[in-house]
C-alpha cells in the first residue's frame, strides 16, 4: 500500500483517470438513447437517496465500485445533459468544458486575487471583457466577474446599484421589476436590505413585456411619496416565456429618472451572437449591469454565471474590502482582483471552463448552435399553431414556445377545464420519457413550455417531440 494514500503515484493516477474518463465518454456517447427522466419508482428513489445519506467509512473503498454508485445517483435525475431536456432552461454541459474543469481542478489555482495566478487571472478577464464588450456591446472600461450563477450575479448587481444610488442610507430605496422577472431579482433585493414592501411589480403589456409607461408612473408616484427609486430591472428572455422587455425604452426611462438599469439576460444574452438575437435584444448595451448565464446559452457546466457592468469602479466601490493578512499581495497590471468585485474572496479560476471551449471551437460554432435553436423554436411554434385544439399565444422572441389547450368557449368553467386538460397533457407527454417539458402560469392560465437550448438538441429530437405532443393532444379529444 502506498505510504501516502492521498498522493497516488503516476500509475495509480493513470488507472484512476482512465476509469473516470471511460465512464464519462460512455455516458456522453449514449445520451441520445437515455431516458429524459428517472426510471426509478418513488420507492426505489427514496431507498437510493437514503443510501447516499450514509457517512463515509473509516477505510477506503474501490474506485470502480464507487463510480458505479455515482452512476446510480446520476441516473436518479432529470437527464439535463441530454437532447430531450426541453424543460425550464436547459444546461447541457460541453465535453470540452468538462475537460477544462478537470485540468483546472487538478492544477487548483486560486482565483480571488490576480497576483496569485496573474496569467490565469488575465485569461479569466479576457472572457469577461469578451462577454461585456463583444457580446453585450458595453464600452471600453466595462468589466465584471464570473459567478456561481445568475442569482449571485444579480445579487452583486443589486448591491452595486444600492451603494451607487443610495449610499449607506437605505431608507425608502425602491426596486422595480415585473411578474415575469426571475424570482432571484426580488430575493437579491431582500438580501441587499430592501424590504419586500419596496419591491414594485410593474404591470406588463398584453404581449407580456414590462410596460414602460406604467414603470414611469410608478417611479414618479413613489418619488412624490418621498421614496427613493434606485433600481429598474428588465429581462432579456424571461424564464416563463422567453420574452424580451423593451430594453431601449426602459434604458431611456432609467436615465431620465436617474435609477440604475439592470438587465437579467441570464437566458437571452448570448443570443446576441446571432443576427436575430442582436436585433431582438437591442438596447442591452445601454444597461448599467447585465446578468449572463454561460451555463445556459453557452452550454457550459452548471455553476457558471457572469455579471458585467458598464462602470467597473461602481462594482469595486460596493464590494471592496481587505485584511492585514492580505498585505503581502501585490497587483497584476490591468487585471482586477475579482475578490473586490463580488462577495467571494476564495474561488477557483472560473474562466477556464469558458476560455478553452471558446478557443477550441471558435465563436462561430456557438453562433451557429444558437441560430439552430432559434430555428427549432420557430418550427415548434409553427407546428403547434396548426393544431386546432391548442392556443399558442405568441411567437417566440428566443427559443421558448408556450402552448395550452384552447377553451371550448369564453366561460370561466371552460377555461378551468382547459387548464386541467393541459395539466394532464404535460403528464402524458413526460410519461414517454423521451422528452421533458415544464409548465408555468401566464395571466392566470396553466401553460406548457418547450425550451430549446441544449447544444445536443437537433431537428430529429424536436420532430419526435412534436409527434409526441400532437399525438397526445389528439388522444385527449
Amino acid at each position: 500500500m502506498h505510504p501516502f494514500p492521498l498522493e497516488p503515484d503516476r500509475a495509480a493516477m493513470t488507472d484512476m483517470g482512465r476509469l473516470v474518463l471511460d465512464r464519462v465518454i460512455d455516458r456522453t456517447e449514449n445520451l441520445a438513447a437515455r431516458p429524459a427522466s428517472s426510471l426509478l419508482s418513488p420507492e426505489a428513489e427514496a431507498e437510493l437517496v437514503e443510501s447516499f445519506l450514509a457517512p463515509p467509512p473509516a477505510r477506503g473503498g474501490d474506485l470502480k465500485a464507487l463510480l458505479a454508485r455515482l452512476d446510480e445517483a446520476a441516473d436518479c435525475a432529470l437527464e439535463t445533459a441530454g437532447p430531450g431536456h426541453l424543460a425550464y432552461i436547459p444546461g447541457s454541459g460541453l465535453y470540452s468544458a468538462a475537460l477544462a474543469e478537470f485540468y483546472n481542478r487538478a492544477v487548483n489555482r486560486y482565483g480571488g486575487l490576480a497576483s496569485v495566478a496573474p496569467a490565469l487571472a488575465a485569461l479569466e478577464e479576457s472572457v469577461i471583457r469578451w462577454m461585456a464588450r463583444d457580446v453585450c456591446g458595453l464600452p471600453e472600461g466595462s468589466g465584471g466577474l464570473l459567478t456561481s450563477g445568475g442569482s449571485m450575479a444579480t445579487f452583486s448587481a443589486t448591491v452595486a446599484a444600492r451603494h451607487n444610488r443610495l449610499g449607506e442610507d437605505l431608507a425608502g430605496g425602491t426596486v422595480y421589476t415585473t411578474t415575469f422577472a426571475h424570482h432571484s431579482v426580488a430575493k437579491a433585493a431582500r438580501l441587499a436590505g430592501i424590504p419586500a414592501t419596496r419591491i414594485r411589480t410593474v404591470p406588463h403589456t398584453p404581449d407580456l413585456r414590462m410596460d414602460p409607461h406604467a414603470a414611469a408612473a410608478m417611479i414618479r408616484a413613489d418619488r412624490d411619496a418621498g421614496l427613493r427609486p434606485f433600481l429598474l430591472v428588465a429581462t432579456a428572455g424571461t424564464t416563463d416565456t422567453g420574452t424580451v422587455d423593451p430594453l431601449s425604452q426602459l434604458a431611456d426611462l432609467a436615465r431620465r429618472e436617474d435609477v440604475w438599469f439592470h438587465i437579467d439576460a441570464a437566458y437571452g444574452g448570448f443570443f446576441r451572437l446571432t443576427a436575430r438575437g442582436e436585433e431582438r435584444l437591442a438596447g442591452i448595451e445601454k444597461a448599467d449591469s447585465i446578468t449572463l448565464d454561460p451555463h445556459k446559452t453557452l452550454f457550459m457546466p452548471f455553476g457558471t454565471g457572469t455579471l458585467v457592468v458598464r462602470d467597473i469602479a461602481a462594482l469595486h466601490a460596493a464590494h471592496d474590502g481587505t485584511g492585514s493578512y492580505l498585505q503581502d499581495m501585490g497587483t497584476a497590471g490591468g487585471v482586477p482582483d475579482s475578490a473586490h468585485l463580488g462577495p467571494e474572496l476564495t474561488h477557483e479560476i472560473r474562466g477556464l471552463r469558458a476560455w478553452l471551449p471558446l478557443h477550441l471551437h471558435g465563436v462561430d460554432a456557438f453562433r451557429e448552435a444558437l441560430d439552430e435553436k432559434l430555428d427549432l423554436a420557430e418550427h415548434v411554434h409553427d407546428t403547434l399553431s396548426a393544431v386546432a385544439e391548442l392556443e399558442v399565444p405568441q411567437r417566440p422572441d428566443l427559443s421558448t414556445v408556450i402552448f395550452r389547450f384552447r377553451p371550448a368557449d369564453g366561460s370561466q368553467a371552460a377555461t378551468e377545464r382547459a387548464d386541467e386538460a393541459s395539466r394532464r397533457l404535460l403528464e402524458r407527454i413526460n410519461g414517454h420519457r423521451r422528452i421533458v417539458l415544464s409548465s408555468t402560469v401566464v395571466d392566470s392560465r396553466y401553460t406548457l413550455r418547450v425550451c430549446v437550448v441544449s447544444h445536443r438538441t437537433h431537428h430529429d429530437r424536436i420532430a419526435e417531440a412534436l409527434r409526441i405532443i400532437t399525438a397526445e393532444v389528439r388522444s385527449a379529444r
